[in-house]
């Protein structure tokens, strides 16, 4: 049911959570933990042998990042996914990443313009196939680390952490779409302008960019979901 135990090391309480949460989230990211799954605390804590502390501190953080939800007298289960969510998250996108990328193209020097481009690199050299897990982990990690790099300059930690936790949000919804098809458009060039007019300090066109792309993205994964979604001739959930 969970994620593979972390290595084992004498780390204080707060690594430990820090490992558990980590490996949850992965989890929860990739679907082995469903949406509305309940989560058992005892089976945690005894597959990952640490504290209830340990666990709760876990649960707390991944409460925050959105993946999480909590109930009084019902505990905790995997956030619910939804159209109305991913409606949302596709908005709050669409407004804060491209106004981090505007702050960080303002402060932007070479070792930006160059994390960017490796990153643009890693992340075109790495293949994703429908139904291949390793395939989609791998294009995802370049992925994620594609779009940090563009808004890593911005300096605005809260700003950087809501874009997180909603890209850890989103991630939920396209790695299902991916398991059933690699995409209807050509993310490689979408990529590439973003890039190519983040370093040219461009600004108005870069925030332009990433905003359709992040509008069109989710535009596939609403039509996904309400496919997905949708009830059968007899009534039931397809």
């Amino acid at each position: 049911m969970y994620a593979p135990h972390p290595s084992p090391a004498a780390s204080p309480k707060a690594t430990l959570a820090s490992r558990v949460s980590s490996a949850l989230r992965t989890s929860i990211l990739t679907g082995e933990l469903p949406p509305g799954l309940k989560i058992n605390l005892d089976q945690v804590r005894k597959h990952y042998s640490i504290s209830v502390s340990s666990v709760r501190e876990a649960m707390g953080r991944l409460v925050a990042d959105g993946l999480v939800e909590f109930e009084d007298q019902r505990g905790y289960r995997v956030a619910p996914i939804s159209l109305a969510n991913l409606e949302e998250i596709t908005r709050l996108r669409m407004e804060l990443e491209p106004l981090a990328l505007r702050a960080t193209i303002a402060a932007g020097d070479i070792e930006w313009e160059s994390a960017v481009m490796g990153a643009l690199y890693r992340l075109n050299r790495t293949e994703r196939t429908a139904s291949d897990l390793a395939s989609i982990e791998a294009w995802e990690a370049a992925h994620r680390t594609f779009h940090q790099a563009l808004i890593s300059g911005c300096r605005m930690p809260l700003l950087l952490n809501f874009c997180a936790i909603l890209h850890n949000q989103n991630d939920r919804y396209r790695r299902r779409f991916l398991l059933i098809r690699s995409g209807d458009r050509n993310v490689v060039e979408e990529h590439a302008a973003i890039a190519e007019a983040a370093v040219a300090h461009d600004a108005d066109r870069a925030g332009a960019l990433l905003k359709r792309h992040i509008e069109r993205t989710g535009t596939n994964l609403l039509r996904h979901l309400q496919s997905a979604l949708a009830p059968t001739a007899d009534g039931g959930a397809s």
